[in-house]
């Protein structure tokens, strides 16, 4: 059972979640990647909608308002989602997703117990936060600019022609 440090009310929530002993899984692209394509599945399915997040190196931060189910519900799902895609022994191509699956040894957890997770009020604190989200990576400098950075919501905003442009003038 996921323990949240306070438990959200029911609509927006912010939440985050810690790779186990805080490995910086994430640096591996292909498994930031992978974790944005099991994000955005089970969005797709209908389980929540993402208003914002951002795949750190060694933990998750999202900002989302699960739909039909509850918010332990949704970060199980998204949790063993992710983790079920990359404990396959073998690398096997799936419709949708941006190619292999990955394997990571089996007798360490890929997450830590639990996650944080405070309820969002209204569209001004969704909007702070969001903000807040989006300038982590820049913050963490990772990258110069929070729409550069591949792993979160805030590169997948703008359009692509002007994404190209950035990348050629930087």
């Amino acid at each position: 059972m996921a323990h949240a440090i306070r438990t959200p009310r029911p609509g927006m929530s912010f939440v985050t979640m810690v790779t186990h002993g805080q490995r910086p899984i994430f640096e591996i692209s292909r498994l930031a990647d992978l974790f944005v394509d099991t994000l955005l599945h089970y969005r797709q399915q209908g389980h929540y909608k993402i208003h914002a997040y951002v795949v750190m190196p060694d933990h998750v931060h999202l900002l989302l308002t699960p739909q039909s189910i509850t918010l332990e519900q949704t970060v199980r799902l998204i949790k063993t989602g992710f983790s079920h895609r990359i404990d396959i022994k073998s690398p096997v191509w799936e419709d949708g997703l941006t190619g292999f699956t990955y394997q990571l040894d089996p007798s360490i957890p890929i997450w830590e117990e639990g996650f944080k997770g405070y309820s969002v009020a209204n569209i001004r604190d969704l909007e702070v936060v969001r903000a807040y989200v989006h300038q982590l990576p820049v913050r963490a400098h990772l990258t110069p600019a929070a729409e550069l950075y591949p792993h979160s919501s805030a590169y997948r905003q703008i359009p692509p022609a002007a994404l190209a442009e950035s990348h050629a003038t930087h």
